[in-house]
């Protein structure tokens, strides 16, 4: 067995799909209305995205009574700062909530939170 990619939802796959390829600077190996998968340059799983048209924004962070994250990325990056306001120009906002100095949490443009940490 082998971990081909995770998948996120998302209202519009092939838009979130566009954020992370933007983010990431993977390519597109298949994509068709509602689905897309990405690749990594080096081989390995990739990333996937499913368009739910019930899909209900993940809280970060959780609280009772609303949808829970159910996962989240973690992105290592070389430099904090300009890796953020990378993010935040493709569509990603900081979130209210960082437990940790050297890591930074952002969500994605559906709510997905991903974590950029210092490449050390």
């Amino acid at each position: 067995m082998r971990l081909s990619a995770t998948v996120l939802e998302s209202p519009d796959a092939n838009a979130l799909a566009a954020f992370y390829r933007a983010l990431l600077g993977w390519q597109v190996r298949e994509e068709e209305p509602g689905w897309v998968m990405l690749a990594p340059p080096g081989g390995g799983a990739g990333l996937s995205f499913s368009t739910d048209p019930q899909y209900v924004r993940p809280t970060w962070p959780a609280r009772p009574g609303v949808q829970q994250m159910m996962a989240h990325l973690d992105i290592e990056v070389d430099d904090l700062d300009e890796s953020s306001a990378r993010a935040i120009e493709l569509g990603a906002t900081v979130a209210g909530f960082q437990p940790q100095q050297h890591v930074r949490v952002h969500l994605d443009p559906d709510g997905h939170p991903f974590c950029l940490f210092l490449n050390t």
